[in-house]
């Protein structure tokens, strides 16, 4: 997420007089990804200078997050496109379903944002004049298939398209005229291309350019085998015919290069002419993932042949040069410190499943964030008292000060890292009479006690620091040096160990109310703090 001005190597012009070292001009670069952690299945569309950014949320609510950038490097989240539960049921909806890839496009000044509730209707989409703002309530497609992936495609004759994927793992790319006033399509979908022969041909996205309609889509899975491809056509219903250069960009076959999955693209052109595509894609560690995928961004030409080229056929870095960008535009940073003197949640807190009525209050005991526990627990499907944010850097510190009284031994409250519900870490107060800190592994559906120790009366900072490999956890009294508990690895919390399609999260929670109500659990503040490499 941070672009920096790398000065090229200096040449020296030898001379037999007295000549001064002469250095070349910085050249700007950024460094990907982009958006770091979980922000899988970017979407993009542009508003003058302006650039907006939807990703894939699965359980997490508030649904499909919203980021506007002036560079396309630099992105600051706005809102989200779902943060009513009259759009978004995720009751009972498992880990890793839900809102999948969602599409947002710009047209006449209304934005829309289509997607599917993959366990709770199916596809939809909503719209608003302000992307920052509310949405609509969502109107629901008649789309009577399994429909993943929607796209909309607005043609320079008013017709309207709605393109995704359909028919599996060995399906295809549908697509039917859609009417937006009506909420409707105006014709069964019908298959337009079914890919190059890779699984999983999703993804798709319908251009115009140069009076030829262009198919992009994904094959070959979301992991290390994803790839893009395109198809071209005189009609937007095709034929299409294949890129004989297909795939445009894959990584697939290269476990050397530090990024992997590459995939899931979308295109945007700058108001200078130029091309660029958010797409995703992991950073390994040990052939293990566990920030989730990622959003990279990459350089687009069209070639001779009419065609686009991704980074000049290069594979994509992690420095890349800035040339052909906007200029640049960071935002502020964002602050550390979370002290819940805010009225609303910040926009970088989610919950699963939910809103989370009655399971958490900012205005009970002011200043604090106050989460009240029930019988739901971690390991559910279903709405724990769970508020947390996405881990988006490989060295991160995070913190919280919790205030918390057990009235029974199953009780607990504290510091949880999540990637599902059979695999997650926590450092928790819980006990009593006598109360104590666990530091609890959950692996596999297997739960393990990895420490604990007795706890003194009082206020109790938890601390996680992170780096690629690890975790460690300590704690301590307020204002008190902290003291380490326990080192757990993050490769349990990968996506290939634990499954799922998400990233880390990492916040608050309470559980354990079972035949005892439970007293509530404040948090003073909560830290996230990016270490530097």
């Amino acid at each position: 997420m941070r672009a920096r001005f790398a000065a090229t190597a200096a040449s020296l012009f030898a001379a037999a007089s007295l000549a001064a070292p002469a250095i070349a001009a910085p050249v700007a670069t950024y460094t990907n990804p982009v958006l770091s952690g979980f922000h899988a299945d970017p979407s993009i569309c542009r508003v003058g200078g302006d650039y907006y950014l939807a990703t894939s949320s699965f359980e997490y609510f508030p649904g499909v997050p919203i980021y506007h950038s002036k560079d396309l490097v630099h992105w600051r989240q706005i809102g989200h496109a779902l943060t009513r539960a009259s759009q978004l049921n995720l009751k009972n909806t498992r880990s890793s379903q839900g809102i999948y890839a969602p599409t947002l496009r710009c047209h006449d000044g209304v934005f829309y944002m289509v997607t599917t509730n993959m366990e709770g209707g199916g596809a939809f989409y909503v719209h608003t004049k302000d992307p920052a703002g509310e949405w609509s309530e969502p109107v629901w497609l008649n789309d009577p298939s399994f429909a993943m992936d929607p796209s909309l495609f607005f043609d320079d004759d008013g017709k309207v398209y709605y393109t995704r994927h359909g028919g599996g793992e060995h399906g295809g790319v549908y697509q039917a005229e859609i009417d937006l006033k009506a909420g409707k399509l105006l014709e069964p979908p019908r298959l337009i291309w079914s890919g190059t022969g890779g699984v999983w041909p999703e993804g798709p996205h319908l251009y115009k350019h140069d009076g030829q309609y262009y198919l992009m889509i994904s094959e070959g899975g979301t992991s290390y085998n994803h790839s893009l491809t395109m198809a071209r056509s005189a009609s937007p219903f095709g034929p299409f015919v294949s890129n004989p250069a297909n795939p445009v960009l894959t990584h697939r076959g290269h476990p050397e290069l530090p990024l992997q999955a590459t995939g899931h693209g979308d295109l945007v052109q700058t108001p200078e002419g130029k091309w660029w595509m958010p797409l995703l894609g992991i950073r390994p560690i040990d052939q293990k993932h566990h920030l989730g995928r990622e959003t990279l961004l990459t350089p687009v030409e069209w070639n001779e042949q009419g065609w686009i080229t991704v980074n000049k056929g290069r594979p994509l870095a992690t420095e890349m040069s800035a040339e052909g960008l906007p200029p640049l535009a960071p935002w502020p940073a964002e602050p550390v410190r979370d002290d819940f003197t805010a009225p609303r949640l910040g926009l970088q807190w989610a919950q699963l499943r939910g809103p989370g009525d009655g399971l958490w209050s900012l205005s009970e005991r002011p200043g604090y964030l106050r989460l009240k526990g029930s019988g739901v627990t971690m390991n559910d499907i279903a709405q724990p008292a769970f508020i947390a944010r996405r881990q988006e850097h490989m060295r991160m510190r995070a913190a919280t000060q919790i205030e918390f009284e057990p009235s029974a031994a199953s009780h607990a409250a504290g510091l949880v890292l999540r990637q599902n519900e059979k695999n997650y870490y926590q450092l928790r107060v819980t006990g009593a009479p006598q109360r104590k800190l666990e530091l609890l592994a959950r692996a596999g559906g297997v739960t393990s006690l990895k420490a604990s120790a007795p706890l003194p009366p009082g206020p109790v900072v938890l601390q996680v620091e992170s780096w690629p490999d690890r975790y460690e956890f300590s704690y301590g009294g307020a204002g008190a040096q902290l003291k380490q508990i326990g080192i757990l690895p993050t490769a349990p919390l990968s996506s290939e160990a634990a499954g799922g399609f998400t990233g880390v999260f990492i916040g608050m929670y309470a559980e354990g109310a079972r035949q005892q109500a439970m007293p509530a659990a404040d948090f003073a503040w909560f830290d996230y703090q990016p270490i530097e490499k």
